[in-house]
């Protein structure tokens, strides 16, 4: 800086620098105690090693080898046998001549996977796609040792298996962890066989807790980015202390790096069942339920969106007969607040068969409580057979059918009454409207429609320019409401 006369003015130059070492040594000690505090803290962004971890887990997960028997030949025998000639008849009538028909041949079909030893006597948990139909199975230990094994048990709702190889070898367990206390951001490793490579160790972070993935009615994965590949398949995921918190399923085949494995919490009563009775017993109210969105909590004038919404309950079960009925909102189980359906399929199934729970509902926004005693799950309910009656395209220009349970179970349609959208007129109302093929119309202005005798006698009450609503469910997006006019 020049002073009045030109010349440099020392005064200030010194000043500036004074106040500049100041300030340097101002950051230098807040630097100096930031670090000191990520040194203390008890964050650890990367652990030192998983080598100890692995030593310690590894010996008690096992390679799991299948074989079974398709029949009817595979790939390779169809190649064989085709016509180097393309579809010349004249080729086939020559075969079959000399050599008669030919005969598929049944051949062996292999797969692997992997799984763990849960105690001493032997029993272990894997998929149960890793052995399903299997003929064979055969279990490789780190050691190399190998056992054939036996199905105890399988449940095809978790995909989870049970089996046994003999007791008496002081085989390596591994302990179960508590996957409800797991925290998004931490670390776990997972071991497995991925494309039969034994005894590879993979690491990451759990990704997100509670995906659905559509495997499923009891969907609740836990989402890793540990690399997890075919064969990985019933292999455990371990935390940092060593402890099962999720079996490895599954994989997205477009999203790479992105595993699913089955939270430990869920699979614990499964697996006990399986080791105690060779099956799984859940519980069953007897209705079809739905979550709460917009539309419906709207339609139904609620403001809270949790609960399960009953869209039908099945005759002459048990919420039938406790006095449920259709458009009730399920609130609480035992007290247990149901903030969605998943959530309470979960309740119910945990619940023994026999048992008689307090099951609150919201309806027509007065909440009663009901007592009923749970059933058994069943298995597969037996479909009535009948013709679906059709309609023709009415004034919105809709033409609706029946709702069959063939024609529910051949689309994959969750309820089993109403009409189903068969067409929709171009350039009509409802086609405006946003009506879609392959809805499934339950209700129109809050009255219930449960066939095309329902559907037609409702319209034909609707005078020209009065409001309809249409309580709609569509596949891939749950209830909607299509408000449109006569």
């Amino acid at each position: 800086m020049l002073g009045q006369h030109g010349g440099f003015n020392w005064r200030y130059s010194i000043s500036g620098f004074l106040l500049g070492t100041v300030l340097i040594g101002l950051v230098f000690l807040l630097g100096t105690s930031i670090c000191a505090e990520a040194k203390t803290g008890d964050v650890v962004m990367v652990p030192e090693s998983f080598s100890s971890l692995a030593e310690m887990v590894s010996p008690a997960v096992v390679n799991v080898r299948t074989e079974k028997t398709v029949q009817g030949g595979g790939r390779v025998y169809r190649h064989f046998n085709q016509n180097p000639y393309g579809n010349d008849d004249r080729f086939n009538d020559f075969f079959e001549k000399f050599f008669g028909e030919q005969p598929q041949k049944d051949h062996k079909e292999r797969s692997l996977g992997s799984g763990f030893i849960i105690d001493k006597d032997g029993f272990i948990v894997t998929n149960n796609h890793v052995i399903e139909n299997a003929d064979k199975i055969k279990v490789k230990l780190k050691d190399g040792k190998e056992y054939i094994a036996e199905i105890i048990g399988r449940d095809t709702s978790t995909d989870l298996a049970l089996i046994k190889v003999p007791s008496g070898n002081d085989l390596p367990v591994i302990a179960f962890g508590d996957s409800n206390n797991l925290k998004v951001g931490q670390w776990v490793m997972a071991i497995g066989s991925p494309f039969g490579l034994e005894q590879t160790v993979t690491a990451g972070i759990l990704s997100a807790k509670g995906r659905v993935i559509g495997s499923g009615p009891y969907d609740n994965f836990l989402q890793t980015d540990a690399s997890i590949n075919p064969g990985n398949s019933g292999g455990p995921l371990v935390d940092m202390q060593g402890q099962v918190v999720g079996i490895n399923t599954a994989i997205i085949a477009s999203g790479q790096g992105i595993g699913f494995a089955i939270p430990i919490n869920l699979a614990k009563g499964v697996i006990d069942q399986l080791k105690n009775k060779g099956e799984v017993t859940r519980g069953w109210l007897g209705v079809v339920i739905s979550d709460i969105n917009d539309d419906v909590a709207e339609y139904y004038g609620v403001q809270d969106k949790k609960g399960a919404l009953v869209m039908e309950v099945v005759k002459g079960d048990p919420a039938d007969l406790a006095g449920i009925q259709a458009n009730d909102i399920i609130l609480e189980v035992n007290d247990r607040k149901v903030e969605t359906s998943r959530d309470l399929t979960s309740m119910v199934a945990g619940i023994s068969v026999g048992e008689k729970v307090k099951i609150q509902v919201l309806r027509n926004n007065k909440k009663q409580t009901f007592t009923v005693e749970v059933a058994k799950r069943p298995e597969e309910n037996k479909l009535a057979s009948k013709s679906p009656e059709k309609g023709r395209e009415d004034e919105l220009g809709i033409r609706v059918t029946n709702l069959t349970p063939e024609i529910a179970k051949r689309l994959n349609l969750s309820p089993t009454e109403g009409v189903l959208v068969e067409r929709i007129e171009p350039d009509s109302k409802a086609a405006e409207a946003g009506v879609q093929a392959g809805d499934v119309i339950k209700e129109i202005n809050h009255h219930a429609i449960k066939s095309v005798q329902d559907y037609s006698s409702q319209m034909s009450k609707l005078k020209i320019n009065d409001a309809v609503q249409m309580f709609i469910w569509r596949m891939n997006a749950g209830f909607v409401v299509v408000k449109l006019t006569k």
